[in-house]
C-alpha cells in the first residue's frame, strides 16, 4: 500500500485521485510522525465498503449469505433452466 506523509499528501492533494488510479491498492495511507492517521480511497471502493457494512449489520442478510454460501458448498444449484422452470412463464 502507497504511504504518504501529511505534508507529502498536502502537497499532491489534486494528484491523489490520478494516483489512485494508476496503483492496483485500494487506497493510500497517510502517516503523521510514521503512524498512519488516514486512509484516502477512490469513492467507489468506499461506497462499497458502506453496502458491505449495511449488509453485515443485518442479521437476516448475514443468515441468507450463510445459507446461500452452504447451498454452493453442498451442491445445492439450479441452472438457468431449472429456475426458469420453477418460476414459470
Amino acid at each position: 500500500m502507497t504511504q504518504l506523509t501529511i505534508s507529502e499528501a498536502r502537497k499532491g492533494f489534486l494528484d491523489l485521485p490520478e494516483k489512485l488510479a494508476r496503483e492496483p491498492e485500494r487506497a493510500i495511507t497517510i502517516t503523521r510522525r510514521g503512524q498512519p492517521v488516514l486512509a484516502v480511497l477512490p469513492w467507489e471502493f468506499y461506497e462499497s465498503l458502506v453496502e458491505t457494512l449495511d449488509v453485515l449489520s443485518e442479521p437476516e442478510l448475514v443468515a441468507a449469505l450463510r445459507e446461500s454460501l452452504e447451498d454452493i458448498e453442498r451442491g445445492r444449484l439450479l441452472n438457468h433452466e431449472e429456475v426458469g422452470a420453477r418460476l414459470g412463464p
